[in-house]
């Protein structure tokens, strides 16, 4: 590399420090952090605002249009999917399904956490978002509070049902889709990977704190009465298999995202039959949208960013840097995620809602194969699903709860940790 070179590499490290030190820090939101350091890592790299060549990568045309449009599966399939999220909650089978583990738990704690973790798994398995948490959450922590269990323990219960549903919400995986250049099918062919390692730490986890933690102090008394869904109506026992259509869809048929949603969204209309069927479709995809607005602008920067780092101008400063550090080995593979894995937390650069993105897309264009990198970046945001104090459902769950958004931080992260380690090794069987 040149003098002009290096003095470029190290102006784009800074600006990558400062903003990731102002996400970290809550000085600066994400939402406008990432386009912003697309356009400096641009002016950094010399890359023009316009040009004549149609081939040359410019500001204007490849970075913030294309780029804007970069993750446009992506957005598509986050709309899709809060839509159906928001039908599953006024047809009534978000809260019956709540109910119905409720039922089959009785007054065993550690069964009731089990169990609940296991039903709001599947719950965010088709549907996430803060709103979806929040609807959960509601319905999940009195119960488990009035049970016995301890304030963290209810929150523990909750953030690992969110790492767990969001690796199977198919409406997530287009983000892979997107960035990597990989078909859908392959996204699900390595889900379990990333979760089934996840599942079994968790329930692991869930019955140590249980245990450890003992009886908490019964807070909070059940709703006297059952919630009822839209219309009134008592919510078919076969309708309570509706969050798992779009999974089956993708996972046994190969579709596609949207699809596999849409069907799933017919397949829940007919099998719980509301009474206003039209006016549940269409004040869902509003009310839906209006749950994931804020995702739908992480995209953009985040498609924004991505073509940045891969425009040639700034890949040719950056790439010597990355080749240096790529694992080029199942061991280096292992150990490089897994150590650095919590630098998916605070927005930092394993993060696929910040900088994780990009940086995959780099390690692609510097060696790495699209799935080990793929399936690296889905293994880290494990941690970044759980622990991350600065995830609004974290926020919102330690103030629900009452508890130390910090100390449920410290005490999952070795967990999430340890659930990354093993997947890492497995995948590195398949990967390498």
């Amino acid at each position: 590399m040149s003098s002009m070179m290096w003095v470029q590499a190290i102006g784009i490290l800074v600006v990558f420090l400062i903003f990731s030190a102002l996400m970290m820090t809550r000085k600066l939101p994400t939402i406008l952090a990432l386009p912003c350091m697309a356009i400096l890592f641009a002016l950094i790299a010399g890359v023009p605002w316009s040009s004549s060549t149609p081939d040359t990568a410019t500001l204007s045309g490849t970075i913030l249009a294309q780029g804007s449009m970069r993750l446009s599966t992506a957005i598509a399939g986050l709309i899709f999917g809060a839509w159906f999220g928001q039908i599953l909650n006024k047809v009534g089978i978000t809260k019956a399904i709540i109910r119905k583990a409720a039922e089959l738990a009785g007054d065993k704690p550690v069964l009731i956490a089990l169990l609940f973790f296991v039903t709001a798994s599947v719950i965010f398995s088709a549907a996430s978002g803060l709103g979806m948490v929040i609807l959960v959450g509601t319905i999940i922590i009195p119960i488990m509070l009035t049970a016995g269990i301890s304030q963290f323990l209810a929150s523990v219960v909750l953030l690992t049902s969110v790492g767990v549903g969001v690796l199977f919400n198919v409406s997530n995986w287009a983000v892979y889709v997107d960035v990597m250049g990989l078909p859908v099918s392959t996204v699900a062919d390595y889900t379990l990977i990333a979760a089934l390692p996840l599942i079994v730490i968790s329930m692991i986890m869930i019955v140590f704190y249980a245990r450890r933690d003992g009886r908490g102090r019964k807070a909070w008394a059940m709703p006297a009465t059952s919630p009822t869904p839209e219309g009134g109506r008592k919510v078919p026992t076969i309708a309570l298999i509706s969050p798992l259509v779009p999974v089956i869809m993708v996972f046994a048929f190969k579709m596609d995202i949207v699809p596999a949603v849409i069907i799933g969204a017919v397949a829940t209309l007919l099998l719980s039959w509301p009474k206003r069927p039209v006016h549940v479709l269409s004040s869902s995809l509003v009310e839906g949208i209006q749950d994931v607005a804020g995702a739908l602008g992480l995209m953009i920067g985040i498609g924004m960013l991505v073509n940045a780092v891969m425009a040639p101008q700034v890949t040719a400063i950056i790439s010597p840097v990355i080749e240096s550090v790529l694992p080029n080995s199942p061991w280096m593979y292992i150990l490089f995620f897994t150590i650095l894995s919590p630098l998916a937390i605070y927005r930092g650069p394993l993060n696929v809602w910040g900088l994780g993105s990009g940086i995959a897309a780099l390690f692609v264009g510097a060696g790495m194969t699209p799935i080990a990198a793929m399936l690296a970046l889905r293994v880290v945001s494990n941690v970044q699903s759980v622990s991350d104090p600065t995830n609004s459902h974290n926020v919102w769950v330690a103030d629900f709860t009452k508890s130390d958004i910090n100390e449920i931080l410290k005490r999952t992260l070795p967990w999430m940790v340890a659930a990354v380690l093993i997947s890492m090794v497995w995948g590195s069987f398949v990967v390498f």
